[in-house]
């Protein structure tokens, strides 16, 4: 893992070395705890640094045999977490993990050892001698990686508090919430109206009928704008066209607060009314907007109820969800709300779904106006990143999409922005080498810097 890790060409290198590397980063979407950020945490271990809300690595070392005790339980030491970490690494050749381990290590710690049983206290004792130093903070860390903005993932009643910290402290790097609604949108929750209430209590609102939640909403949404939210985020499994009223929508909503079970179409009928709505108040408000679609979430009922865990797979049909994404926009743009939209999948059968979606719906008024969001959550490694660009360059413009996110909790996340572009100049590299392209340096560096950097700040307009 030298300096010309995945760059196979010397234009590959060029375009990396000296132009996508010295790119800052905007992270528009990743879960980092504001908290932290806004306290400048200091962490008291590699452990919690590295393992600590690590579902990713969590999930190798359970397949790997190691006891759910070393990936979250309380009874076990930093160490012996760590330990059981290092005896799984090496068994991870070929998964993303063991490129973003060592990267993470060289990056962060300047350490080049592969990590595994033989090297696992020697790397522990030094992670955690640097991690006493004053640049090993959370802010320090974000400094150490060049980052210029992130977008965390936020509740409609979250009271922003950290954000409104961490901007008043004068920290040079934004932190600006990002609105996600899912807990407002998911009516088939056993908890549902219970955050009803919630949401109505910090809106300042009696929330009894379905027109008084979107009031709520609607106060919460400006609320999020005046702290500097500029863009929404929503979990779904699927897209949603079925037709409905008024009447039926304030009729679901009656039931879902008093307890009643409520039909798949009644369920399907409110999250429709649900993100057109939401989606009209990002229009206003000139957000752009982010769906995530296909994951199935909280498979094992054990492990959600002990930890919130999520995996996903999708298994709905791609021609239903294309026909449905295409009727939801397609609504909103008839009646001229459509904002900005990013959409990403989690199943790669769908890239060029999405890939062909987009064509479908701009509409000249900015560039790139419909994005078809980067490799999402099992597919942010080289395969699945590598397939969503050769997607998107053949039936869109690569040259205007928005780039990388870490989709993390980790302040160790950042070299999976430096993986992208290396991925990203590699793919370029190579079609200059094999003529597909121009050897053209001006426009391919513009080209590298934009998708590293400008595309994302003027589209989210940062």
């Amino acid at each position: 893992m030298d300096e010309n890790f995945l760059l196979q060409t010397e234009t590959a290198q060029d375009l990396y070395h000296n132009h996508a590397a010295k790119m800052p980063i905007i992270d528009y979407h990743c879960h980092l705890i504001p908290e932290m950020v806004a306290n400048d945490h200091r962490f008291k271990s590699i452990t919690e640094l590295w393992l600590g809300g690590d579902h990713y690595k969590w999930r190798a070392m359970r397949t790997n045999g190691v006891d759910e005790r070393f990936c979250t339980g309380t009874d076990t030491s930093d160490w012996e977490k760590f330990e059981q970490w290092a005896a799984t690494v090496p068994y991870t050749f070929r998964n993303p993990l063991y490129h973003w381990t060592h990267l993470e290590l060289k990056t962060a710690f300047g350490i080049d050892k592969l990590l595994s049983p033989k090297t696992a206290r020697e790397i522990f004792d030094e992670c955690n001698e640097k991690l006493q130093l004053p640049e090993y903070s959370a802010r320090g860390l974000m400094r150490r990686y060049h980052v210029e903005t992130v977008c965390t993932t936020d509740d409609p009643i979250d009271d922003l508090r950290y954000h409104k910290q961490t901007r008043e402290s004068g920290f040079e790097v934004r932190m600006l919430p990002a609105w996600r609604p899912d807990k407002a949108m998911n009516i088939e929750k056993p908890e549902y109206a219970s955050y009803i209430n919630q949401l109505g209590e910090v809106a300042g609102v009696s929330i009894t009928t379905f027109a008084d939640m979107m009031d709520a909403l609607q106060r919460r949404h400006d609320f999020f704008h005046e702290q500097g939210s500029r863009l929404s985020d929503h979990g779904i499994e699927e897209f949603y066209d079925e037709p409905y009223t008024d009447k039926e929508i304030e009729q679901i909503f009656a039931k879902a607060m008093s307890g009643q079970s409520l039909t798949q179409q009644e369920i399907r009928q409110y999250k429709h009314c649900f993100l057109r709505l939401c989606a009209e108040m990002d229009y206003a408000s000139g957000w752009a907007q982010q769906y995530h679609y296909g994951a199935i979430r909280d498979n094992n009922s054990l492990m959600y109820q002990r930890l919130g865990a999520d995996t996903g797979f999708d298994s709905i049909g791609e021609f239903t969800t294309a026909k449905a994404m295409s009727h939801f926009l397609d609504e909103l743009n008839r009646e001229g709300r459509l904002a900005r939209t990013i959409l990403y999948t989690l199943n790669p059968c769908a890239n060029e779904v999405i890939a062909t979606m987009l064509g479908n719906f701009q509409d000249g008024s900015c560039p790139g106006k419909i994005q078809f969001g980067s490799g999402w959550w099992f597919n942010d490694q080289l395969d699945g990143m590598t397939r969503q660009m050769n997607a998107l360059s053949v039936l869109g413009l690569l040259s205007r999409f928005v780039g990388m996110l870490t989709d993390s909790r980790s302040f160790l996340s950042y070299p999976r922005h430096e993986y992208f572009r290396r991925l990203l100049c590699n793919l370029l590299g190579n079609d200059v080498e094999q003529g597909l392209l121009p050897d053209d340096h001006e426009t391919l560096a513009r080209m590298v810097e934009d998708i590293s950097y400008y595309n994302a700040k003027n589209y989210f307009r940062f």
